[in-house]
């Protein structure tokens, strides 16, 4: 199937978060989404609307300190702005060639503009979700139905020389959605953890969970991602600190440790691991961690062997995961996992998936999150890492941000009503993502298009800045 982008529409939504979020050097109070619906003709001249939505995020994609916050988002904006000029320049398409013949410009021109791999592929993950949305609803397909059929026509280029092209369709075709997903909730570097960190003139009061004690008991969750933050004494204070709450209220619960990039070097966080596997009341949360992710700054991150490490924990890249090719490397420097992500493109993680079949046992994906928002982004993300067969996902704007609250109320209640798992609408709250159990049911994602079985309220959202929508 060939397809032609047509137009695109580009628009933001902002939201107060309930809870300050704290990751790496970065504390987010309000956030940004970019939202875009793209218009695309078919062979047959046909054309169908789909969306996409990301937020937009300051000191993730880059984290130099030459940037402010808002630089950061610019950014990211350029990279949609060069991505859409591409794609219509290149005219119909199957929907991987969009991607894939526009790959290298699209870094080659990012960099001239100053954007990092990771800033520059943030244009094109959000205009593939959103061809491959209006696809599905132009074809009556869901998502899951048109990757194992592969309908976007993903193949082996010059860009992926190490996946033979026979591997794919087999692998495309085996892959079934899972009927629910277990979620890894976040505990991010300055979340209140017990009731004393909580004073109440400081709650919310909205009858969420505001400590991690109260995301335990009220979620009754298995999974956890703890931040740690390059001092290995206060890491190890706080550790303590979560430990006493999951030892005490989480059962068996499994756990993985986010270095968002803090330590300078592999010797920094082999010690803290090392200290952690000393101390006494770390002993369950050490026994519980599945792996590390990305606990070295991206400059030498892959530039070093992470060995030490990985024989005492698995390590998986994720801000390193700049380009198609840096899995591939990570692999050689001893690291045995990559994240998912679709803010890195889902192309890129069907790709990396068939990698990680290929490699076998010992290397693995894992699901995380970059504060993907309940509504079309959390829906697409879900839909991607099931069909790839993950079990647990990091997810974490249901609880930094207060359900659908940003999106007007009829917005609300047509998502409540079309993904009525994964949705409750009561009480004059707004629609909030049901978790009971620390798992969340996916059958309602089974719609055509990419997951997505509402409309959103485009009059209600403010055009992106800097373009004429």
């Amino acid at each position: 199937m060939k397809v032609k982008l047509e137009d695109v529409e580009r628009y933001e939504r902002h939201v107060k978060m309930r809870l300050a979020f704290r990751f790496g050097v970065i504390t987010v109070t309000n956030a940004t989404q970019a939202v875009i619906r793209v218009r695309i003709s078919l062979a047959d001249g046909r054309t169908s609307h789909g969306v996409a939505a990301e937020a937009l995020a300051a000191k993730w994609f880059e984290k130099s300190p030459e940037f402010t916050d808002e630089q950061n988002l610019d950014q990211l904006r350029q990279a949609i702005g060069l991505a859409i000029e591409l794609y219509r320049a290149r005219g119909p398409a199957a929907p991987f060639d969009l991607f894939a013949d526009t790959y290298r410009d699209q870094q080659k021109r990012g960099a001239a503009l100053g954007l990092n791999p990771l800033v520059a592929a943030y244009g094109p993950a959000l205009i593939d979700r959103a061809i491959l949305d209006a696809v599905g609803k132009a074809t009556g397909q869901s998502f899951a139905t048109m990757i194992t059929r592969n309908v976007p026509g993903i193949r082996t280029t010059p860009l992926t020389p190490d996946i033979e092209d026979h591997e794919i369709a087999p692998f495309l075709a085996k892959l079934k959605p899972g009927e629910s997903i277990d979620v890894r909730h976040t505990v991010g570097l300055v979340d209140p953890l017990t009731a004393a960190d909580r004073p109440a003139a400081e709650r919310v009061n909205d009858g969420l969970p505001e400590t991690l004690e109260e995301v335990v008991s009220y979620y009754r969750g298995r999974y956890y991602k703890l931040k740690v933050g390059g001092d290995i004494k206060a890491d190890l204070d706080r550790l303590g600190r979560i430990a006493a709450v999951l030892d005490a209220g989480a059962g068996d619960y499994r756990a993985t440790l986010d270095g968002n990039e803090q330590y300078d070097n592999v010797e920094g966080i082999v010690e803290l691991w090392r200290k952690v596997g000393e101390t006494p009341r770390l002993a369950k949360l050490a026994q519980s961690t599945l792996f590390i992710e990305q606990p070295i700054k991206r400059a030498v991150a892959l530039s070093r062997s992470v060995g030490p490490l990985a024989q005492l924990r698995p390590v998986i890249i994720d801000e390193s995961d700049g380009e198609l090719s840096s899995f591939p490397s990570a692999l050689r420097l001893g690291y045995t996992g990559v994240s998912s992500k679709n803010c890195k493109g889902f192309y890129k993680s069907i790709l990396n998936a068939v990698r990680i079949a290929h490699l076998g046992s010992g290397h693995f994906m894992s699901a995380e999150d970059l504060t993907t928002w309940p509504g079309v982004s959390v829906q697409q993300d879900l839909a991607l890492v099931s069909l790839l067969g993950l079990t647990h996902v990091e997810r974490n704007a249901h609880h930094f941000i207060d359900g659908m609250s940003f999106a007007p109320e009829s917005e609300q209640l047509a998502f409540a009503a079309a993904h009525p798992d994964l949705y409750e609408k009561k009480d004059g709250k707004p629609a909030r993502l049901k978790a009971a159990g620390g798992k969340l049911a996916l059958g309602s994602l089974d719609v055509p298009g990419f997951a997505v079985g509402a409309d959103m309220d485009f009059w209600s959202m403010t055009p992106m800045k800097g373009v004429a929508t």
